[in-house]
């Protein structure tokens, strides 16, 4: 049977970057995206402690602003958790976590591709370069370099006590 993979999407600003970034950054933006997947029963996230997991819209940002259908997946679930231990321990380790260049968008990108061989959208994923080609995006990326997203309410993913 396959497994439906979804993809949910919340905007970190809750709005505030489609009334602002006309004025901040002189091009419309939509939303600050943070991204999770959501397959057998639970929702994959990564943020700046490492991959984690919760039931379906379990942090603290509440429901997702929207849902896309990425398809669906013949891996299972025991085989997916093995992935993901294995990504937490490589590519996706918490100390690997960059806002711009390797955060929660990136994750579910490879996550997806993984799963279904689709990518998630590229309104998403082209969001820090959208930013950073604005004068006011080059300005602050030291300040936004530094910034670490962990959305409260998940927990971490991987094998308990380091135990292989």
């Amino acid at each position: 049977i396959p497994y439906p993979v979804k993809l949910y999407v919340y905007d970190l600003s809750k709005g505030l970057a489609r009334r602002l970034s006309p004025i901040m950054l002189g091009k419309q933006l939509e939303g600050i995206w943070h991204t999770s997947i959501v397959v057998h029963k639970d929702e994959f996230f990564f943020g700046s402690g490492g991959i984690s997991s919760c039931p379906p819209g379990g942090t603290l940002l509440g429901p997702p602003d929207s849902v896309v259908d990425v398809g669906s997946t013949e891996v299972t679930e025991e085989l997916f958790l093995e992935y993901l231990s294995s990504l937490g321990e490589s590519l996706f380790r918490s100390e690997a976590y960059n806002l711009f260049e390797h955060n929660c968008n990136t994750f579910t990108n490879e996550v997806a591709q993984f799963l279904t061989g689709r990518k998630i959208p590229s309104y998403i994923t082209d969001l820090p370069s959208e930013i950073l080609s604005t004068p006011f995006g080059q300005a602050l990326r030291p300040l936004l370099d530094s910034i670490q997203i962990q959305p409260p309410g998940g927990s971490p993913v991987g094998r308990p006590n380091g135990q292989s």
